[in-house]
């Protein structure tokens, strides 16, 4: 079965635009339920794909998190070349990592991670999850079995830099997150699978915002924001976006 490849979105509603980043191994589509429910309330939100995302797992290997940040900047230039003067930023796992680092890097409203990793993993769980992520593509492709079982042999040889490069990436944030000073807001899923909870901690606390909260999603997993606490997430995240100072009408 040919797989549709995910595509980029912005939905335009209002003055007031959202960078929405999606996580590792992910796509825009999973944000493209907030980025529907923002537009109904009036703002505006943009998400990329990152290079190698959305497209066969061996496509994954050949890009770094160096390029998924040139992404990333590309995305809010994007909504600075349409008009838009005010951006805050929405980020799922690794989107949320990269939303902390365009907190010191540029200027946005306000900042919204959503189980971002702030602890470094082990190597191989990482890569456990890569294949799984493989797994099921190659499965959705219609390929046997054995067909699959090479594959991701195949891939297991690959070089990993990208990896390495990660967790090099979410330690640079880390120790960069007393240079962050918009209003923060850190939402959590308490049965997260694939990061340490704990991470939500470290940003809250870690932050220099004098504006900030934290939220735990006591009934979800990892994916957030396509989970049974969507609904809470979206009127939580929209309850954020109203506190900020805009200066743009909706």
């Amino acid at each position: 079965m040919k797989i549709v490849p995910p595509k980029p979105f912005t939905f335009q509603a209002g003055e007031r635009a959202v960078l929405l980043l999606h996580g590792f191994t992910g796509t825009s589509a999973d944000v493209r339920m907030l980025g529907r429910f923002l537009e109904k309330m009036g703002y505006t939100s943009h998400a990329p794909i990152y290079r190698g995302h959305g497209v066969p797992p061996e496509e994954l290997f050949r890009f770094t998190p160096d390029d998924w940040w040139e992404d990333v900047l590309s995305a809010y230039h994007s909504l600075k070349d349409m008009g838009y003067e005010e951006i805050a930023v929405a980020g799922l796992s690794l989107g949320g990592v990269f939303a902390l680092k365009l907190g010191y890097t540029v200027p946005v409203k306000g900042i919204v991670t959503m189980c971002a990793p702030m602890a470094i993993q082990r190597e191989e769980k990482m890569l456990h999850g890569v294949l799984n992520f493989a797994r099921e593509y190659k499965r959705k492709e219609g390929k046997d079995e054995e067909t699959v079982r090479k594959e991701l042999e195949a891939l297991r040889q690959k070089p990993l830099s990208s990896l390495k490069k990660i967790q090099a990436l979410i330690q640079e944030v880390r120790d960069s997150l007393d240079m962050i000073y918009a209003p923060v807001f850190v939402a959590q899923a308490r049965h997260d699978e694939m990061i340490d909870p704990g991470s939500a901690d470290v940003i809250y606390n870690g932050v220099a915002s004098a504006e900030k909260q934290i939220k735990w999603y006591e009934r979800s997993g990892h994916v957030l924001t396509t989970g049974v606490e969507k609904d809470q997430l979206h009127d939580d995240v929209l309850r954020f976006l109203e506190g900020l100072d805009w200066q743009a009408s909706r």
